[in-house]
């Protein structure tokens, strides 16, 4: 892999998606078939998908995976690692050339789902990136979710479409500040244990 940047901000979302269902496969496919994937690039393993292009595109693509997934009512679960300003990271520069409108928008904003999600955020190579980290915790208390702290992570529970926004609100806030920043995310929607 060369180590160099390339000129455009492409970002990415490795993730999996787990049913816990005996339908698994079923759950995973028929998600993925019903979100419209064609403004990002994607790469489908055993182990997790890739997905990159512009920002907008890639949180929109995930949030309608998860809900598409979630709204079957079986317990699902998605983890994975947003990306952007990753030094190497130019193939694919042609996604960038997309428009903005989200092409999943429409059709997901008709699922209402309920979810709890742990994130952190690492801004690479700043010495003050705690206080970065600490700005965006507190902006998210103003974003229709429900804020707590716990060990590596903040939680943030609510309905899918805002905790989504609240993710996107601030990694994108982060990556104005910040040339490289990733950030993990675990989300879950329809457990059968209560949040602790």
């Amino acid at each position: 892999m060369n180590n160099y940047c390339g000129t455009s901000r492409i970002a990415g979302c490795q993730f999996t998606l787990y049913p816990m269902s005996d339908q698994f496969i079923e759950i995973i496919l028929s998600a993925l078939e019903e979100v419209d994937t064609s403004k990002v690039w994607k790469d489908t393993d055993d182990v997790t998908t890739c997905i990159r292009g512009k920002m907008v595109h890639i949180f929109d693509v995930t949030k309608a995976i998860f809900l598409h997934a979630a709204k079957t009512g079986e317990h699902v679960a998605m983890s994975g690692t947003f990306s952007i300003g990753c030094p190497g990271d130019s193939d694919a520069d042609v996604y960038m050339d997309e428009t903005d409108t989200p092409l999943n928008e429409e059709k997901s904003r008709e699922i209402m789902q309920q979810a709890g999600c742990k994130f952190s955020l690492y801004p690479l190579g700043r010495e003050d990136y705690m206080d970065v980290i600490y700005e965006q915790i507190d902006l998210s208390r103003h974003r229709n979710v429900e804020v707590s702290s716990t060990h590596y992570a903040t939680r943030l529970d609510g309905d899918v479409h805002h905790i989504f926004g609240a993710l996107h609100e601030a990694f994108d806030s982060v990556q104005e500040k910040v040339s490289h920043v990733t950030m993990t995310f675990s989300i879950s929607a329809n457990s059968p244990t209560n949040k602790e």
